[in-house]
């Protein structure tokens, strides 16, 4: 099992030393999605304890997954002398604006987690979420012996995550021919309450269902929920997303059967590390992304302890 020295390996090598650089960036905005998710959270965690270390300040926002006040939230930001701007956007519809926003100010944007096509920030950084959530769904379906009725739950539609979610468990499914997609369903808050009510709705019209593939960890703890409740007598395999430290334990101990780990804060330190470099006139790829790593009862005790 790889610890945490080769987790984190990627971002480690991505983290590069700042010198004068670093010390013309003053303040950063940080504009997250919604902090009662842990997987946000972790982030935020990751970008303030890094920005500290480089004795940089960080102004941080949290829009309580509502995009209209994200907007408002930027707005303020940019008003506030930053140097650049870390940017989760709250959802698909208004994903664009701060965006937008920021560059009409020459104020650089990293944005985290997910992008808008038509507004792209100047990088965008997050896990493989393709060939993650492949990752994911291959093993569930190897669970499962290849064949049998699957329920996929989305994330919040439109947004990165879950279109390349939805991709990459696609993939999987479609190599394997015994294997029948016989309902989805898209959550709001990718919310374990969203999960075990969706899962519930959807087994009750196919009882015979043997794959699950939640796409946040929240939607396959629900899931998990769902399936106990709902009184089915078959084994069912759940396949999650995140590795959140919620998650993580439970999965360790039998709860559900995959997720991929992502590098939560590492992603948040490379951010830091992206709108530094932006900020001093570099310029950076249009896409960083990070490794996922297939994690199941038998190694998810090293990634609880491993966890950053």
């Amino acid at each position: 099992m790889k610890l945490k020295s080769t987790l984190f390996a990627a971002t480690a090598m991505a983290l590069t030393a700042f010198g004068a650089d670093a010390a013309e960036v003053k303040r950063l905005g940080l504009a997250v999605t919604n902090l009662q998710a842990d997987y946000f959270n972790q982030i935020k965690i990751g970008v303030e304890e890094y920005a500290k270390e480089l004795g940089i300040e960080v102004i941080t926002v949290d829009a309580k997954n509502d995009g209209a006040t994200q907007v408002s939230q930027v707005q303020d930001l940019l008003t506030q002398d930053i140097d650049a701007l870390i940017y989760l956007p709250a959802g698909a519809a208004a994903a664009a604006v701060p965006a937008r926003l920021a560059k009409a100010q020459g104020i650089p944007v990293v944005n985290v987690d997910r992008n808008a096509d038509d507004e792209p920030g100047d990088t965008f950084i997050a896990t493989d979420n393709a060939t993650s959530a492949y990752e994911v769904c291959k093993h569930v379906i190897g669970l499962a012996g290849g064949a049998g009725k699957m329920i996929m739950i989305h994330g919040q539609k439109g947004t990165t995550p879950e279109v390349e979610r939805t991709k990459g468990c696609m993939q999987a499914i479609g190599e394997n021919p015994g294997v029948e997609l016989v309902a989805q369903q898209w959550s709001n808050q990718w919310s374990q309450a969203e999960g075990l009510d969706i899962s519930q709705n959807l087994l009750q019209a196919n009882p015979d269902v043997t794959i699950i593939f939640g796409q946040a960890d929240g939607l396959a703890l629900g899931a998990a929920q769902g399936v106990k409740v709902s009184g089915v007598e078959q084994r069912v395999y759940i396949g999650g997303f995140d590795g959140d430290t919620t998650a993580l334990p439970i999965l360790a101990e039998g709860g559900f059967d995959a997720t991929a780990t992502q590098q939560v804060r590492g992603i948040g330190r490379l951010a830091v590390d992206s709108a530094v470099k932006l900020a001093a006139g570099e310029t950076l790829p249009a896409e960083q992304l990070l490794p996922g790593y297939l994690t199941t009862p038998e190694n998810a005790g090293e990634y609880v302890a491993e966890h950053p």
